[in-house]
């Protein structure tokens, strides 16, 4: 049985949605898991990361949310956070290999994380490290 147990989806923009695509397997290490297209062209897709989703589209000046590329905003409003066990430094070169600009080489954290920081090639901001957040309560949780 398939399931989705994601409750937060990051939904980013991209002027080049196929480009990017193959941006983050090559760099990133997503997979492709739904990519739905209209005339050729990329409408919305979804990267998979482990059990993690994220989705992504073009960028449109009519935008009905008013969401855009940070090519489009000279610049970005937020970052993406992943969490991985290991390997930090070896996926920061793997993404520098990729083209990725690193704004923070891989250190250690004084909270216990290994951590890199880098742009992707429209100018999304991409965090990659071991923490995960403190810990939570699961019945607050699942009592909200």
């Amino acid at each position: 049985m398939r399931q989705t147990v994601q409750s937060l989806f990051p939904n980013l923009r991209y002027r080049h949605p196929a480009a990017a695509i193959a941006w983050l397997e090559q760099a990133l290490g997503f997979a492709r898991h739904f990519v739905a297209e209209e005339d050729g062209h990329i409408v919305h897709a979804q990267m998979r990361l482990g059990t993690t989703l994220l989705f992504l589209g073009p960028d449109h000046a009519d935008d009905r949310y008013g969401m855009h590329s940070p090519l489009a905003l000279n610049g970005t409003g937020q970052g993406v956070c992943i969490v991985i066990d290991n390997g930090v430094d070896a996926l920061c070169d793997k993404a520098r290999a990729a083209g990725a600009v690193i704004l923070t080489d891989p250190y250690d954290t004084p909270y216990g994380s290994r951590e890199f920081t880098c742009r992707d090639p429209e100018g999304h901001i991409w965090s990659v490290g071991t923490y995960r957040g403190e810990p939570l309560d699961v019945s607050e949780a699942s009592a909200q």
